[in-house]
């Protein structure tokens, strides 16, 4: 697209050369001209005559709008009319624009009254804004006066691309309304998508605008026009996060996450002391590698050779682990530079999060002096299975697996390394991120992409440093395997000052959503659904298709099924006659064929059998959902293992789908879970909502992932 990128930048110097933050409409008016974003008919009279000529000229009823650098929010100050027809209804709104102007302001600047043409059609907004996480945004939503009620908005990173431009208009409650709901026309999308892309060029070109509103945009099947514009530029320079290269995050990453040799900074031999906990979890964990206690006041260290100095260590150091008091932090790392350390693990407590912000800027400065990455501080230290690392004060891991998982609290992390202990759930790493004053999800994101030892990720947040950054790295590596996060404080942040309308809508929870949403991220709504995804995932083939079938021994059970399928966006197939017909051949008379297929509780564990069979069997159903039922006909542990027997003939066939079971009854259904788990069937006791939602983030990572056939 072409553009008239200097006439932009000449309207923005002269607005910045005056003091202002905010453009008048007619400045909006050329910077949306500019790049081709169309706006209804307008003209600035600064008299009542020319008021009266210019809506002569429109032919038709006019809006009037007060053009005011002192009066952002003109409709309410009262200076915005609509609807105004006839030259005397058009002196007398002039007059009364000016009036309510001056009512409202004590001596505004005002450059004359706006007459606008009316123009009709779908009410939407088309918006930008700088997120603090993610830059700049761009908005789409239902518009006109009740935006910030209704809020059916969503988001993007600009720029977009066409196709992105369009998928927003089909990610709003009201989409339906812009496809010609009850009968009415539908809207010209290709205008609506045009529209968007050029807002978030323009943003993207011009990084000093902090705010863009184009509300209301009347969507027609002709076209797409925006009525009002207000534009806001950014009274701070952005701050600059310094980029690396995959390659140079890949390196660092190794390094601390593999290392052949680790220094244990404050190593001691006293019970209770962080430094001795340290010590006994790398070499009681069995961790391989050169472990070198540094402790200026020892000669051993639980058999160690204890040095006083990190630089008096013979041969390379790829980890320090950093247990001294905050205070000797910084002097510790100039030593770890001049040894080429490539990371330190800091452990200790008393930086940013206690409000000692100059601390941690002065470690991170020496860090990067030295190219020293650097993970916490204020954690509680990580673990790597695969290389038997337990970098920790905390209790040791050592059930391998595929799940990778990450925290930003050290209470969350306790949860994590319980959940992962009483479930037998293996892990691949457990690492504590704390303040994140350096290492942060995306270089995690980055190494574990590219780790073979891990096949899952579930990352417990409460920020992002750069969400761009994250962004970036979440969408190479789900393509290839699930991320799960628990993203903490959903609470409406709106309070924040926001100058638009979209700024104001920005200032929640919808924008991580949408963004981590399209970033191919599966969003755990609580930390134990977040616990269950990563434990459930790994276990849950890729299905093939979007075919969800229900067999159920309880009815009850089988609607509760239903609504957990539709709760969690998963399509309910609709059973053609020949496979109804099927189903029946070994269901009671008095039992229902259809979705769900409800065998009845009474039934022999035959019936089980040849339902789960047939469902795994017929091609058409791509996977399986479970309801059981405790009898003593078909008690639970005999249900257990014939449902993992015919799914392991079904995988010797070939034949591997998704299969989730929920158990209805006593404690020994507890038992006969576990046993399903164990043989690769995600199943729950006590609950029906629990699998179809492990069932619901598998779908979602890979439809994301275009896995789905």
């Amino acid at each position: 697209m072409a553009y008239d990128g200097a006439r932009v930048r000449e309207v923005l110097d002269a607005v910045r050369s005056e003091g202002r933050a905010a453009l008048t409409a007619p400045e909006a008016k050329q910077l949306c001209d500019a790049y081709g974003i169309p706006t209804a008919g307008e003209g600035l009279a600064t008299n009542a005559d020319e008021a009266v000529a210019l809506a002569a000229e429109f032919g038709g009823p006019v809006a009037l709008k007060i053009v005011s650098p002192d009066i952002l929010h003109k409709t309410d100050a009262g200076c915005v009319l609509v609807d105004v027809r006839g030259e005397d209804d058009v002196r007398a709104g002039y007059r009364q624009v000016l009036a309510n102007a001056h009512a409202h302001t004590e001596n505004p600047a005002i450059a004359g009254v706006q007459v606008q043409q009316m123009i009709s059609g779908q009410e939407v907004i088309v918006g930008a804004t700088t997120d603090p996480t993610f830059g700049k945004v761009v908005a789409f939503g239902l518009g006109g006066v009740l935006v910030e009620v209704l809020k059916d908005v969503t988001f993007r990173l600009a720029p977009l691309s066409a196709g992105e431009a369009r998928a927003m208009l089909d990610d709003i409650a009201a989409a339906e309304v812009l496809r010609g709901a009850r009968g009415a026309e539908p809207v010209d999308t290709e205008a609506l998508s045009d529209v968007l892309r050029r807002v978030s060029e323009l943003v993207s070109d011009f990084p000093e605008i902090a705010e863009l509103d184009l509300n209301p945009v009347f969507a027609t099947p002709l076209g797409a026009t925006a009525a009002d514009v207000r534009i806001v530029l950014q009274t701070e320079e952005p701050v600059v996060t310094p980029q690396r290269s995959q390659e140079e995050i890949l390196e660092s990453m190794r390094r601390l996450m593999t290392p052949s040799s680790i220094a244990v900074i404050g190593a001691s031999n006293e019970d209770g002391k962080i430094g001795n906990s340290v010590m006994k979890n790398l070499i009681n964990g069995g961790y391989a590698g050169e472990i070198h206690p540094i402790n200026p006041k020892a000669d051993e260290i639980m058999g160690r050779k204890a040095h006083r100095s990190i630089t008096d260590v013979p041969g390379e150091v790829d980890v320090a682990v950093f247990t001294v008091p905050a205070k000797f932090v910084a002097s510790a790392l100039e030593e770890c530079g001049a040894k080429g350390v490539a990371a330190a693990v800091l452990i200790p407590s008393g930086f940013a999060e206690t409000g000692n912000h100059e601390l941690q800027e002065e470690v991170v400065a020496v860090a990067r002096k030295h190219g020293i990455r650097l993970l916490g501080p204020n954690i509680y230290g990580y673990y790597y299975t695969p290389q038997n690392l337990c970098a920790t004060f905390c209790t040791p891991y050592d059930v391998r697996g595929g799940v990778a998982l990450t925290s930003q609290s050290g209470g969350i992390g306790m949860a994590i390394l319980g959940f992962s202990r009483t479930t037998k759930m293996g892990v691949s790493a457990i690492v504590g991120l704390g303040n994140k004053s350096d290492v942060d999800e995306d270089d995690l994101l980055t190494f574990f992409e590219h780790d073979d030892n891990t096949n899952v990720v579930a990352m417990h947040l409460e920020d992002l440093k750069d969400g761009r950054a994250f962004v970036r790295a979440a969408k190479s590596i789900t393509k290839k395997k699930p991320v799960v996060v628990l993203k903490a404080g959903r609470t409406d942040m709106g309070a924040r000052a926001a100058s638009s309308h979209t700024g104001a809508l920005a200032g929640n929870d919808k924008v991580y959503d949408d963004i981590l949403r399209h970033s191919g991220v599966v969003r755990a709504p609580g930390l134990n659904e977040m616990l269950e995804y990563a434990r459930g995932l790994p276990v849950l083939p890729t299905p093939q298709g979007e075919n969800v079938v229900i067999i159920t021994g309880a009815g009850g059970s089988g609607v509760l099924l239903s609504d957990a399928c539709v709760a969690n966006g998963l399509d309910l197939m609709d059973i053609p006659p020949d496979l109804d017909a099927e189903f029946r051949r070994y269901i009671p008379p008095f039992g229902a064929a259809g979705n769900p297929v409800d065998i009845t509780g009474g039934e022999p564990p035959s019936t089980y059998e040849a339902t789960i069979r047939l469902g795994l069997r017929d091609p058409r159903i791509h996977s399986l959902v479970l309801g059981y039922w405790h009898t003593i006909v078909t008690p639970p542990m005999v249900f257990a293992e014939l449902a993992s027997r015919v799914a392991e003939e079904a995988r010797a066939e070939g034949i591997d789908k998704p299969i989730v079971v929920s158990l209805a009854g006593d404690t020994e259904v507890e038992k006969a879970a576990d046993y399903l788990f164990d043989h690769g069937i995600v199943a729950f006791p006590y609950t029906t909502e629990k699998p179809v939602a492990v069932l619901g983030a598998k779908y979602r990572w890979a439809r994301s992932a275009g896995l789905l056939g």
